[in-house]
């Protein structure tokens, strides 16, 4: 175990044989450091937050603190930190609230940048990348290899789907499907197409991406049909692809809607 002479260890905190901690770093509370994690200098890290293995906690960054929640009284709720996680300098991200799910969850394999927030509730899934300054609200959902641009914020209670990409300065109100590029802020979001070009890097293949682009074009830019009607034209004649499925399913289970227009 490397712990610098300088750091604050809480004596109910855990931390792993492998682990390196750097100068002036806090570890406040019930604390859990996995193997090989990194925590860099003057990062602060508290409350009941659990770190896997081999991730990098960036200097200046606040993990674990309470939630921004004016109904929340100090309730026992938690962060879950999976592995292989970059988390850059200066970041925060806030335990769960009660009334919510009672715990915030990064997953794996994620780039969280510079200056990223991420609320109380959240659940970020695996290989996910935010550039600096995104800003996630309480209980948002990132989907897998979601990629958020700079500057980025995110409304609470929203969802972005799997392989969405959403471009820089974007603000978002409202659920954003899997496997788009999409930009722009409230009412001005906008939907350009299907993501081929992250879509054909993650190995997905050309027929699964030839299906996704006609259900786009069902979804989105048919509009002789209603958006039931294309859901149900959709589940007919392509469910036998999982990634159709999982956007088909999307659409079903939004409850603050989703976006649905796009660039011309």
């Amino acid at each position: 175990m490397s712990i610098h002479a300088t750091a604050v260890v809480d004596a109910q905190a855990q931390v792993d044989s492998t682990a390196i901690i750097d100068p002036y770093v806090i570890l406040d509370g019930p604390v859990i450091v996995g193997p090989e994690t990194r925590i860099c200098a003057h990062a602060m890290v508290s409350g009941r937050t659990t770190i896997g293995a081999r991730n990098t906690i960036g200097s200046f960054t606040s993990i674990g603190a309470p939630p921004q929640d004016i109904h929340y009284k100090g309730e026992e709720t938690e962060l879950v930190i999976g592995d292989d996680n970059q988390i850059r300098e200066y970041v925060s991200i806030h335990r769960g609230t009660a009334k919510g799910n009672g715990r915030t969850v990064i997953g794996n394999n994620n780039m969280i940048m510079a200056y990223s927030h991420i609320a109380h509730d959240c659940t970020i899934c695996d290989y996910v990348i935010m550039a600096n300054v995104a800003t996630l609200a309480g209980h948002v959902e990132i989907g897998n290899h979601a990629n958020l641009g700079g500057l980025v914020a995110v409304h609470q209670f929203c969802r972005i789907g799997d392989y969405a990409y959403v471009g820089g300065m974007s603000g978002i109100g409202l659920d954003v499907p899997p496997y788009v590029i999409m930009e722009g802020t409230r009412n001005q979001m906008r939907i350009s197409g299907v993501n081929k070009i992250g879509l054909r890097r993650a190995g997905v293949k050309r027929d699964t991406i030839k299906k996704l682009d006609e259900a786009f074009r069902l979804l989105l830019r048919s509009p002789q049909l209603l958006l039931k009607d294309a859901l149900a034209q959709i589940e007919e004649e392509m469910m036998d692809c999982p990634e159709v499925q999982l956007l088909v399913d999307f659409f079903h289970s939004s409850k603050r809607g989703v976006v649905k227009r796009t660039l011309e």
